[in-house]
């Protein structure tokens, strides 16, 4: 629910943000008069509270149960949090809010999916996965290397020409998009077999890995409802690493 309640303000506070922003319409905007552009209240004030947010994943992570997938999440934060770090201090910012909005538009659809699992509503659950899913797939596949990678890359290199730390800037650009590419194909599978079956199934890729939580699962899989560990051990794209999704 917190996560649930934060992506989903953050997103909204984003849209509204960059709705009256001309980079959001145009995004060679981005580059025109750098690196002399202004910092907004509104702009600070949403890169602090995206920055402030991932730091405290980035602490959650070592303290919440370890799964099959804390590397990825590692470099996952990392990245993100350079990024935004980054971003900030060379002044990239107008980009730096695309980047942000567009990750945040599919992560509350995850949030509310796991909200729907934890209450038994199953078909919503699984709507809401399929909904995710498309919109993952779009934005991170789509939208985010045709859009973004494009104008940081080539945009960016005819207006502005590169330089030394723009090359470290898309680097971590390029290791977001890897890790895009990953979670896609895990995601699309549990979507497909989702579809096909009828119900979201078991995540395999990032079962819990210790002893006391496959204990757990072991004792959740003998209810005739099926039912998720409360401390959130469903997870997917980082978010959810799952034990098992609630059965019908």
């Amino acid at each position: 629910m917190w996560r649930f309640t934060f992506y989903l303000c953050i997103f909204c506070y984003g849209i509204r943000f960059l709705w009256s922003s001309p980079w959001f319409w145009d995004i060679r905007q981005c580059w025109h008069s750098y690196p002399y552009q202004p910092l907004t209240s509104g702009l600070y004030y949403y890169y602090i509270m995206e920055l402030a947010f991932y730091w405290s994943l980035m602490f959650s992570q070592f303290i919440d149960i370890k799964r099959k997938d804390f590397l990825i999440m590692f470099m996952h934060h990392l990245a993100t949090i350079g990024l935004i770090t980054f971003s900030y201090i060379n002044n990239m910012v107008r980009v730096g809010t695309l980047v942000m909005c567009l990750h945040d538009v599919s992560d509350f659809l995850l949030e509310a999916a796991k909200l729907a699992n934890y209450a038994k509503y199953q078909r919503l659950c699984d709507t809401l996965f399929v909904i995710f899913s498309a919109v993952f797939v779009v934005t991170r596949l789509g939208i985010y290397p045709f859009w973004i990678l494009n104008t940081t890359f080539f945009e960016s290199w005819e207006m502005i020409g590169p330089y030394p730390s723009w090359w470290l800037f898309n680097g971590l650009l390029l290791i977001l998009q890897v890790l895009h590419v990953i979670w896609s194909y895990l995601i699309v599978r549990i979507a497909f077999k989702a579809l096909i079956r009828g119900k979201v199934s078991k995540d395999d890729r990032s079962d819990v890995e210790s002893s006391s939580e496959e204990e757990e699962a072991t004792t959740n899989s003998k209810s005739p409802c099926g039912s998720s560990s409360s401390n959130g051990a469903n997870r997917v794209n980082g978010h959810m690493g799952s034990s098992y999704w609630a059965e019908e």
